[in-house]
């Protein structure tokens, strides 16, 4: 691979970018609108909320205290431990969206009427707080004593504790920002050239496919960035959402979904005979991506069959790298799995994009 021919392609795309107003409008416009609109009307709820259980109790009334709860559909267990700190630490690494504690003394703080039970929430996603809010007004009975009242239920909200629907929406936005206009703007790119005729100039020069591809994705891949820090600053300013990780963290796991997108809107552009057909395909994958990433709707309530989809798609681990290190304060390490399938995904989109390209130029 040339530097010089791949440079050489890299001021092309920005040349041709700058002269195309509609799509600098695009760049700037989609995430302001999209933030005002997402960050001032979203609003979701949750069932089978993974959780975990310390029963530090042991007793009958405690086992049969977390069946209760269990059977109430609320929360599905996944994690069973002995102390709060390793709830939290669970949480903190995103395994779990729930934490629920049962004291040692659980059997007597009841028939005190006291506290009998502490429900540890990850408030990075507001629909497990009312989920465990409606869990704490629930009767839970079946262990001989009265059923708990509310007031011997503590619930303890982690990461967003002022239930603010903007801190879960802001984080989630970011990705879909990134998913709509990356996927868009490179999948017309290889057949915009076509209808323009450029496609035979390309021909002629010595830039091979792998060049071509490549120095079409790096210009966007700053866009991204941009778009990035653009929404990060106005969900700050607007909506006070904080950012608990490091930054790098939060660019890096935007970089990962970006180069993602953007070998996936490539692949798009291979197969497209237009732009405006290449426009359908965008939409083809971007509807399903809002839909089941767990952006709009709750991924733990979906049929199983679903999640198995929604886990082929780049904005499902995003979403989850981008509320564990904003709003959890974890780290990428932690995360790893959902950086890693990014990575997969854009090797393979990447790869079957240059194929396809290649052989298309045969």
């Amino acid at each position: 691979m040339k530097l010089r021919r791949l440079l050489g392609v890299m001021v092309k795309e920005l040349r041709q970018m700058r002269r195309d107003r509609i799509t600098l409008a695009m760049i700037i416009g989609i995430p302001v609108m999209q933030l005002l609109l997402f960050g001032y009307a979203i609003n979701t709820n949750l069932r089978d909320l993974s959780a975990g259980f310390a029963d530090q109790a042991g007793t009958s009334a405690s086992r049969t205290l977390a069946r209760d709860i269990v059977a109430t559909g609320v929360v599905a267990p996944v994690l069973e431990v002995q102390t709060p700190q390793q709830l939290i630490e669970a949480m903190r690494r995103g395994e779990i969206s729930l934490g629920i504690v049962i004291p040692a003394d659980y059997e007597q703080r009841r028939a005190e009427g006291r506290e009998a039970l502490q429900i540890l929430v990850d408030g990075s996603d507001n629909a497990v707080q009312s989920a465990a809010a409606q869990l704490a007004r629930m009767p839970l009975d079946g262990t001989g004593f009265k059923p708990l009242a509310t007031s011997a239920i503590s619930v303890v909200a982690f990461y967003n504790p002022q239930r603010s629907s903007a801190v879960n929406i802001v984080p989630g936005l970011v990705g879909v920002i990134l998913t709509m206009t990356m996927v868009l703007f490179t999948a017309v790119a290889i057949v915009r050239e076509r209808e323009r005729g450029n496609m035979e100039l390309l021909i002629a020069t010595p830039v091979t496919s792998a060049e071509l591809m490549i120095g079409k994705v790096i210009p966007y891949v700053v866009i991204g960035l941009l778009q990035t820090g653009m929404v990060l600053a106005l969900g700050t300013w607007l909506f006070h959402v904080p950012i608990g990780g490091a930054l790098l963290d939060v660019f890096i796991a935007a970089g990962l979904l970006i180069v993602a997108n953007l070998a996936l809107g490539l692949l798009i552009s291979t197969r497209a005979q237009s732009q405006f057909q290449a426009m359908q395909m965008t939409f083809f994958i971007f509807l399903p991506s809002i839909l089941l990433s767990g952006f709009m709707f709750p991924f733990a309530g979906m049929p199983r069959s679903v999640q198995w989809l929604a886990e082929v798609l780049p904005l499902t681990h995003f979403l989850r790298l981008i509320r564990g290190v904003m709003l959890r304060g974890a780290s990428l390490w932690e995360l790893w799995p959902d950086a890693l399938a990014l990575v997969a995904f854009s090797a393979v989109m990447m790869t079957g994009a240059i194929l396809r390209f290649r052989k298309r130029l045969d």
